[in-house]
């Protein structure tokens, strides 16, 4: 397995994404939530890539109503029933629901990502499973790093670390490049203490600006979840994964 990591969507090329099966990673918090999100029985996510957008395709489904998630500035856009916080989604408010979802940064970097093969939707809380899922898969791997901002985010580096690291464990990987032998780096050096990691970063300090620090906690749980979110298109959505 050839596997190579993408520190920004705008970094990316076709190649990045052609042929290859690629992991979003938006750590703080998309694409943690997303995976909570399913492990509370969610049975889709629609993507977005603006909350405006999310609204007008809501507004147009007749009952039942999706559920509008997502955030803008890490706070909840006016009439969404939902912000980014994982901890917010639990089986009995949220199985079966439809949730359409826009936030600042992992949405935006899914769109950018829709051209692969296999599309997945990674974070620490369930990066081995992400692991074997591309295992399986057989498939060349790209990590694409969301970021926040239009900057590299450090969470999503450790995450993408995460995921490589529990791959070298499964099979063989040639890291294509320093990128991704970086982010394996910063994850083993990161893992004993997640939390202060995640934090640490600016996208952690805008997390904490709002006071939603338990999102963090949340975040930086490794391997707490075995659910999986895979992308499919025409309509863009995420669903649970299964080989």
């Amino acid at each position: 397995m050839r596997l190579n990591l993408v520190l920004l969507p705008r970094d990316a090329t076709a190649e990045s994404f052609a042929g290859r099966a690629v992991v979003v990673f938006d750590v703080l918090r998309a694409t943690t939530t997303m995976t909570a999100a399913l492990a509370a029985g969610v049975s889709e996510i629609r993507i977005f890539g603006d909350t405006e957008s999310a609204r007008q395709a809501a507004a147009a489904v007749g009952d039942p109503k999706p559920m509008l998630c997502g955030e803008a500035q890490c706070l909840p856009p006016a009439g969404f029933d939902l912000g980014n916080s994982p901890g917010a989604l639990n089986r009995a408010a949220h199985e079966g629901k439809t949730l359409f979802m826009s936030t600042s940064n992992g949405t935006r970097a899914i769109i950018a990502a829709r051209g692969a093969q296999l599309l997945l939707a990674g974070a620490l809380v369930n990066a081995s499973a992400v692991a074997r899922a591309l295992v399986e898969s057989g498939l060349d791997v790209t990590l694409l790093c969301a970021g926040t901002n239009g900057e590299i985010a450090m969470e999503d580096v450790i995450g993408a670390g995460a995921v490589a690291d529990a791959a070298k464990q499964l099979r063989e990987v040639d890291l294509e490049s320093d990128a991704a032998r970086m982010a394996v780096r910063l994850f083993r050096g990161a893992k004993n203490d997640l939390r202060s990691a995640l934090a640490e970063g600016a996208g952690g300090q805008n997390v904490i600006a709002a006071k939603l620090e338990a999102d963090i906690d949340f975040a930086a749980r490794l391997n707490v979840l075995e659910v999986v979110g895979r992308v499919h298109d025409a309509p863009l959505r995420l669903i649970r994964y299964s080989a």
